[in-house]
């Protein structure tokens, strides 16, 4: 799907030429492990580098030079994979190809640069008051959580599941830890981006691959680092919790129901497909047996559906319901699981989630900043990822592997946000 090429030791450039798209994606992505202090930092250094550098010192010359490049595209973000934290800067240009006369792609290549290379510093240090207004920048991002109850609910229940694990911590940070973040952490975490994170490049375009590479050579240049190792296990389940229910009151309407089973497989696991059909029949598509039977034939949510966290091992079921049903509600989702174990799962059941998969899949791959996102996971399996092979491993999987994955599911934990009515804090 891509083909690779080192730059240096821990750097890697993948192209994928393709006349799918008019346009050329570009993206450089920065990975160390996750600490919440770390994520912090990195969310607001994400945002210096992307509002100031030392060739555009405003926002107002940036966005205008971005503007002269035919409406280029450029910004970061920061995510979390994992154990990782994700630094990205993404780009988006117009082709050379559909222009007359004009060359836009080595100017976009000579801008990347100069946001990297050269971010606007003063006395070695980043200007104090864009750092201040940066950081409130990402407090009010991480505020925002609170306004959005599913995000919330979802972090809480996190929160008591993993304690200060990746799994729980924010790609943000939290508020106090951006507090305190001093200008001399963030120029030492630009310092460690440049010389020490494992550094993953893709460009995906109708692009000549030696055309690409001799852009590289002339626009960046970045020294070797040791590459990350990633982890083949996940740690089953933590340490015993003092309970396994809590209920939590704000002032809502609608209840937010977040339960956290556990399972051994991972994403880097052999059964991992297997894993994600069983997620797909138990509550991941329309068709699974929580939106049939807890939304539709019950009427006992608004919404209701499962998710699998394959790099944690943990699956999780979302329900919007009503304040007096919870109990009702966990005992009809974990029957749903129940029945799968017992083996009630029909060959449409099955059939209906490989199309989904491979649906979901194709759909995704529509998109340039798709097949960045899914081949910079599914290559930590196989740097050489098809389509076909995940359809071929989906098209395996049987009826009784499902019944036996279902079986090493386990209840681990139910949070429920509600309003004042409904059932008490146990």
């Amino acid at each position: 799907m891509f083909q690779q090429f080192k730059l240096a030791q821990g750097v890697k450039l993948y192209v994928r030429p393709t006349e799918q798209f008019k346009t050329i994606s570009i993206s450089f992505k920065w990975k160390q492990q996750i600490t919440e202090q770390n994520a912090a930092i990195r969310s607001v250094l994400a945002n210096i580098l992307q509002y100031s550098n030392n060739v555009y010192t405003s926002n107002a010359e940036f966005r205008k030079r971005l503007d002269d490049l035919y409406g280029a595209v450029l910004y970061f973000d920061t995510t979390k994979k994992g154990n990782y934290h994700i630094l990205s800067l993404n780009a988006e240009t117009v082709n050379d190809a559909y222009l007359s006369n004009e060359k836009v792609v080595d100017e976009v290549f000579s801008l990347l640069s100069t946001v990297i290379f050269e971010p606007l510093m003063k006395n070695g240090k980043f200007v104090d008051s864009i750092v201040k207004r940066e950081k409130e920048q990402v407090i009010e991002r991480i505020q925002s959580m609170y306004d959005d109850k599913t995000r919330y609910a979802q972090q809480r229940l996190l929160e008591n599941i993993r304690p200060n694990h990746p799994a729980s911590i924010s790609a943000n940070g939290t508020v106090s830890t951006v507090q305190q973040i001093t200008n001399e952490q963030l120029v030492e975490m630009y310092n460690t981006i440049l010389s020490s994170d494992e550094l993953s490049i893709y460009v995906v375009g109708d692009v000549n691959v030696e055309a690409i590479k001799e852009k590289m050579d002339k626009h960046f240049r970045f020294s070797s680092r040791t590459p990350v190792q990633e982890p083949s296990t996940v740690d089953i389940k933590q340490a015993s919790h003092e309970k396994d229910f809590l209920h939590e009151i704000q002032d809502m309407k609608q209840g937010k129901l977040h339960i956290a089973y556990h399972t051994p497989i991972n994403f880097y696991s052999e059964d991992f497909p297997i894993m994600q059909m069983t997620n797909g029949i138990f509550g991941g598509f329309a068709h699974s047996k929580i939106f049939m039977n807890v939304r539709e034939k019950e009427s006992m949510a608004y919404y209701a559906s499962s998710s699998y966290s394959s790099l944690y091992g943990l699956v999780f079921v979302f329900a919007g319901i009503d304040a007096n049903l919870q109990e009702k509600a966990v005992l009809l989702i974990d029957e749903q699981l129940k029945v799968m174990q017992a083996g009630d799962i029909s060959d449409l059941e099955i059939n209906q989630t490989r199309s989904m998969l491979i649906n979901q899949l194709k759909e995704a791959l529509d998109s340039a900043r798709a097949q960045i996102e899914i081949y910079d996971q599914y290559k930590e399996l196989n740097e050489a990822f098809t389509v076909e092979e995940w359809i071929e491993k989906w098209s395996k999987v049987s009826k009784e592997q499902i019944q036996q994955m279902a079986s090493k599911i386990e209840k681990e934990f139910v949070y429920f946000l509600s309003g004042k009515e409904g059932a008490d804090n146990e």
